[in-house]
């Protein structure tokens, strides 16, 4: 049986199926679906880019806005007078809403705590932009040098100054800041001879460079071993507005005990009668304690002429532009029976304690006197080793000056150099609206033929009692000149200072600078020193002083400056510091940046 072929043959004009009508078509549909899919892909992905790239950069501008709030908070607060003050008295500008074209941003400034006894403000800024936000929390605390100076010149006359030299071999281990001078032509604010070296970090408010672009530094960084700042912002040491202010938050802080406005009394003539407080400190059964004398006057006395003294303050009412002499300490009178008018009378240092609260934030206590007049610090006995000793934490602010004619140390433990230990809880700050100066207690021995300075009649003292302080007083005398008779306090002109002058202190001066008194100039002054060669002042502390003030003269007279920093003090004394600097710097690890829900 033959078998069919079941088989088709194949007409010979078929095609294969692709190739028919209409598959090219649906190929194509293919094709346009896959490029399109692939399209929205691209375009997804696009789109994704396109938008984290505008997210990112919202939230870019959101952090930069939030960035320049903190700036301008850190700007205001350069610019107050007094921040403590501002923030008590809600200041405008503690909150402020700044506008962008992108965005907006909204800070406020407020105090947070005190670290020891140093107040810290904690700025929050937010930045928006969009719907992204971004916050920055910095905790802040004001900048402190160990030596501020207002300008590194001493007054010579009424409107001149002299530059003082940081002289070769000088080691100055402090922290040290120079307000900007503005001298024309533009010389470097910081004067060296030689080879003066610098162990902590200097700032300086000018710049290093000139207009011209002169490097004025250029042969002097070298000096620097713990670097230089340029461009800082100035104290506010010359500003006797933001001075004022401060003072008078003290005042107010202060208990009516501790504040005193002294009368001078003593029938001397009147210019040269100046009110005084004197202040004796001492420490009894493990107690510090206060001697407190109101109502004393001092017998003061002004060399006039320019060139023939170095005792300059500055003139008020003329930011810091004008200078005058003024009537420097020569001893002074206490109205007799003065315990018993209660004029004397001795009180425990955590009596004159106080506290300072804002917003809930309480200080930590300390102990505040002022005086609207002036200060005198020492007492009248031989060895200095128990004398003026402070235990406790106490400032004294005068409206006038701050003689101080003892030495003065805090008592607690010191380490091998002779610098309270960082465990010692015992400090002194001394604030004066005038000058604070180490005095000579000798000085009403000198003139022609070792004659008293004062050819005035004094008049009736009856009712008042000389306060000798220093070394070797033997007592007061009636002293013939011609026809009239003067006062002079000591039979010996000898009274002295000790050698080594000790003074551990918080030093700031709003009228002048730091230094010593009756230091010679053409011949006058002539300060009497312990063995006939230059003592030694040896501060531990920190100093703050609008203008410099003469310690010595090398090789002639006066003092040999050792000048050692108290790092305690960075931490301030509490409630009456007096911060001047202008620039508030973040506290460490206290900068927080992060993302806010809007």
């Amino acid at each position: 049986m033959k078998i069919p072929n079941l088989s088709r043959a194949r007409p010979r004009d078929s095609k294969p199926d692709f190739a028919r009508p209409g598959s090219a078509l649906v190929l194509v549909t293919i094709a346009l679906l896959i490029l399109a899919v692939l399209g929205v892909g691209v375009l997804t992905a696009a789109y994704g880019t396109r938008l984290a790239a505008i997210q990112a950069k919202t939230e870019a501008v959101a952090m930069l806005a939030a960035e320049a709030g903190y700036e301008k908070a850190i700007f205001w607060m350069s610019q107050q007078e007094d921040m403590f003050s501002a923030l008590q008295q809600g200041a405008d500008g503690l909150a402020e809403t700044i506008e962008f074209p992108t965005g907006y941003c909204d800070y406020d400034i407020r105090l947070y705590s005190f670290v020891g006894s140093r107040p810290v403000y904690k700025i929050v800024s937010s930045g928006h932009s969009g719907r992204f936000s971004r916050t920055v929390d910095v905790f802040v605390m004001q900048a402190v040098s160990g030596w501020d100076m207002g300008m590194c010149r001493v007054p010579l006359g009424p409107t001149t100054t002299s530059p003082v030299y940081f002289a070769d071999g000088e080691i100055i281990d402090v922290p040290l800041h120079i307000n900007k001078l503005d001298d024309n032509p533009d010389q470097r604010d910081i004067y060296t001879m030689d080879d003066p070296l610098f162990l902590q970090n200097v700032a300086i408010g000018e710049s290093r460079y000139t207009d011209r672009d002169y490097d004025k530094y250029r042969n002097a960084m070298g000096l620097f071993e713990a670097g230089i700042c340029f461009d800082q912002p100035d104290s506010r040491i010359l500003d006797e507005d933001s001075v004022q202010s401060k003072i008078t938050r003290f005042k107010t802080s202060t208990k009516s005990e501790f504040t005193f406005k002294p009368v001078a009394s003593a029938p001397i003539p009147a210019s040269y009668r100046q009110p005084t407080v004197q202040l004796e400190f001492f420490v009894e059964n493990d107690v510090g304690k206060v001697r407190i004398t109101n109502n004393c006057t001092v017998y003061g006395y002004k060399r006039s002429g320019a060139n023939n003294t170095l005792d300059y303050k500055i003139q008020p009412g003329h930011d810091g532009q004008k200078y005058e002499t003024y009537y420097i300490y020569s001893y002074h009178f206490m109205p007799k029976n003065a315990e018993q008018q209660g004029y004397r009378f001795t009180k425990r240092i955590d009596e004159t304690y106080v506290s300072q609260s804002f917003g809930g934030v309480k200080s930590e206590p300390g102990g505040q006197i002022f005086v609207d007049g002036n200060v005198v610090i020492g007492g009248d006995r031989f060895d200095y080793n128990g004398d003026q000793v402070v235990k406790g934490k106490i400032t004294v602010t005068a409206t006038g000056n701050i003689w101080i004619a003892d030495s003065i140390m805090v008592d607690g433990s010191h380490d091998a150099a002779g610098k309270p230990t960082m465990d010692n809880t015992n400090v002194l700050g001394l604030i004066a609206q005038g000058v604070i100066k180490v005095v000579d207690p000798g000085m009403s021995g000198y003139g022609d033929d070792d004659k008293n300075h004062y050819p005035d009649q004094a008049g009736d003292l009856t009712d008042f009692e000389y306060v000798p302080v220093g070394r070797q007083d033997t007592g007061g005398q009636w002293v013939g000149q011609g026809k009239k008779k003067v006062w002079q306090p000591a039979q010996d002109y000898d009274r002295h200072l000790p050698d080594p002058m000790i003074v551990e202190a918080a030093i700031t001066v709003g009228g002048g600078g730091w230094g010593a008194e009756n230091v010679e100039c053409n011949g006058y002054g002539n300060r009497k020193e312990l063995d006939g060669n230059p003592d030694r002042l040896i501060v531990r502390g920190s100093i703050t002083e609008a203008v410099r003030g003469v310690v010595g003269l090398i090789d002639k007279d006066g003092f040999i400056k050792q000048y050692y920093l108290d790092a305690r003090l960075l931490e301030g004394i509490l409630p009456g510091d007096v911060w001047l600097r202008g620039k508030f710097i973040p506290a460490p690890a206290g900068w927080h940046d992060y993302r806010t829900a809007n």
